[in-house]
């Protein structure tokens, strides 16, 4: 058993939107470092499909279909996750839409969906588990953001705003809970070759941004899930807090 495997021996972590991309490949290596794993995400079919591929590779996991957007069902998801395996030592807020238009263009039930799927839920989701860490003395809540939280782009105002959220929130919350054993970690993404581009609503955005993936050596998945496993493995007195990863290439 290498160091990595056993770095996160009998630790829970769970994961939202882990049903694709980053969420995916991150419950798959925080499963390869020894983590029991509860997979959250709308889509059960695919969370099944990761459950046995872990499971096929000797680890345990959970399926909690959960849609981020609902409180209630954030709150059941960390119950279920507690419930069956006794505690809850990483979070990983994951799931996230990108939806970019510009201003003038914008349908504003997009910018709310945004801000419910890459905000609110972060929120929501970090505001449920607080007390099960402070209980334990322990815990570790990992925000995916983006370089987008901290450089504004045109045509991506809505998803700036989300991600420049998430990214105060993350400090505010690591310094209410630094002296509760509790460490805090956000991962800011350059571009990912994933399925957020998929979903861009203005087709000519969304022309664009696939042809700014496809002119360089985009990062995958498997690269920021191996990033999250870095910072969830440190010793309990590191709390790695955040972590730009841009592509090479990437200018911006």
């Amino acid at each position: 058993m290498s160091d990595t495997t056993a770095a996160l021996e009998g630790q829970v972590a769970l994961v939202t939107g882990a049903s694709s991309g980053i969420g995916r490949a991150t419950a798959a290596e925080l499963a390869a470092a020894g983590a029991s794993v509860a997979l959250a995400a709308r889509r059960e079919g695919e969370l099944e499909t990761l459950a046995r591929e872990i499971e096929s590779e000797g680890g345990e996991a959970l399926v909690v279909p959960t849609d981020v957007t609902d409180e209630e069902q954030l709150e059941a998801m960390i119950e279920t996750t507690v419930a069956e395996f006794g505690s809850l030592d990483v979070l990983v807020n994951n799931a996230g839409v990108m939806l970019l238009e510009a201003v003038a263009d914008a349908d504003t039930d997009n910018w709310r969906q945004m801000i419910e799927v890459n905000l609110l839920a972060v929120m929501n989701a970090t505001h449920a588990a607080l007390p099960v860490m402070r209980e334990q003395g322990r815990g570790h809540v990992v925000n995916v953001s983006s370089v987008a939280g901290r450089q504004a782009i045109a045509s991506a105002s809505g998803y700036n705003a989300t991600k420049f959220g998430v990214n105060g929130f993350t400090e505010a919350f690591r310094q209410e809970v630094a002296e509760d054993g509790i460490r805090t970690t956000l991962i800011e993404p350059g571009i990912v070759d994933t399925e957020l581009q998929e979903h861009i609503p203005d087709e000519e955005i969304k022309r664009e941004t696939e042809a700014w993936v496809d002119s360089l050596d985009p990062l995958t998945g498997q690269d920021i899930a191996e990033t999250i496993r870095f910072a969830a493995t440190r010793p309990p007195h590191v709390s790695v807090n955040e972590l730009l990863v841009r592509p090479t290439q990437q200018e911006m």
